[in-house]
């Protein structure tokens, strides 16, 4: 099941640091960011191996998850939110704001032969 994590921030008068560390429950082998997106939908996949995490540093988007049981919505609306998707969470992502940046840290190297397109049946 996806989990919504608060990333440690420190913040004074010149601003905010947010800082992660030992906090990603996995050792992090591919960061990729998607960004100026349309009304498009993403996402649409789960994966064999890897797990993901998601930290929307700009902006905001929603994530739309189900792990075969359960059916949740996420709004990332602030960079020091992340929310850790298991291999069984189904996930979509949607209603990005148009300044938004949706950065992934990912378990696994890219590998098309990880991805399950199908949804759950219900």
């Amino acid at each position: 099941m996806a989990k919504l994590l608060d990333l440690k921030t420190f913040t004074d008068k010149r601003g905010n640091l947010t800082v992660i560390e030992k906090v990603i429950p996995f050792d992090i082998k591919r960061i990729f960011y998607i960004y100026g997106v349309d009304d498009s939908v993403r996402g649409g996949h789960r994966h064999k191996t890897t797990i993901q995490a998601a930290i929307c540093i700009k902006g905001t988007c929603h994530i739309h998850n189900d792990d075969g049981t359960t059916h949740e919505e996420f709004v990332l609306d602030q960079p020091n939110k992340c929310l850790i998707l298991e291999t069984r969470d189904w996930h979509t992502m949607d209603h990005f704001s148009k300044d938004a940046i949706l950065m992934v840290l990912a378990s696994e190297y890219f590998d098309e032969n990880d991805y399950i397109f199908e949804p759950y049946k219900r």
